[in-house]
């Protein structure tokens, strides 16, 4: 009888995972040997009914595309998760399943580590699970911004060089650009950047997504995705062990 404690990630076509390494380290260095991390690679979302039936499961990350589709199947949402609309972190305590959205805290961390007094709006690219986290947090900070996708009025093929330049602050939330697609890269007037400008990408694998080398080369401070999946991680992790104190 397998009685390990078990965590993991869903998500669909996640051969490559952070959290599985990330967790693994992390059992290791506190001689957690009864916890294990598994990689639950789903092709639709009702496919997690199967997951829930495992023994000793007490939780997992969520990971593109199933942030917001998560939601139907669990019992509770902390107040996070229920302004963003996106969970990132499950718990299963007590018969129960908590959506928690840990994104938010890693976004909130990132962002005040390297913003500026002049980063005073925003523009956030894309519209997914990530991007409403990210959202929430430029509103809990008053942070003005544009959303830019590619169904709103403000989108990709007619974003213009004078938004970019009024708003020092560009926050790449789309996948485009992700291992193993790296040549991608979302159409963007990255002419118009500056010195003055913040470039926040979301992406953490390959460390230089297409965008943010695009960015760089324009002047523009960057930053990747990994201090905020560490800090969301961290933050996930304080969830899950709290239950076996």
């Amino acid at each position: 009888m397998d009685s390990s404690n078990k965590l993991g990630l869903i998500g669909k076509n996640i051969s490559y995972s952070f959290s599985k390494k990330y967790f693994e380290d992390k059992f290791k260095k506190k001689k957690l040997n009864n916890f294990s991390y598994e990689i639950f690679d789903l092709q639709e979302i009702d496919e997690i009914e199967n997951i829930f039936l495992k023994p000793n499961l007490l939780g997992f990350n969520v990971t593109i595309p199933f942030k917001e589709k998560i939601i139907d199947f669990l019992d509770e949402l902390s107040d996070e998760a229920q302004k963003i609309g996106a969970v990132n972190c499950v718990l299963i305590a007590d018969g129960k399943k908590i959506g928690y959205n840990t994104d938010a805290f890693g976004f909130e961390k990132t962002l005040k580590a390297h913003k500026k007094p002049h980063h005073e709006s925003a523009l956030v690219l894309g519209n997914g699970g990530a991007a409403k986290a990210v959202q929430y947090v430029l509103d809990k900070n008053q942070i003005p911004y544009k959303t830019i996708s590619r169904k709103s009025e403000l989108n990709f093929d007619n974003l213009d060089q004078k938004t970019v330049s009024e708003n020092k602050l560009i926050i790449q939330c789309t996948p485009v650009g992700t291992f193993p697609d790296t040549e991608d890269c979302l159409n963007f007037p990255f002419q118009a950047l500056t010195n003055q400008h913040l470039v926040i990408d979301l992406i953490y694998n390959p460390d230089y997504s297409k965008f943010i080398l695009n960015s760089s080369q324009n002047g523009a401070k960057t930053v990747n995705g990994y201090y905020m999946l560490e800090q969301q991680a961290e933050k996930a992790w304080e969830i899950w062990s709290f239950k076996k104190k």
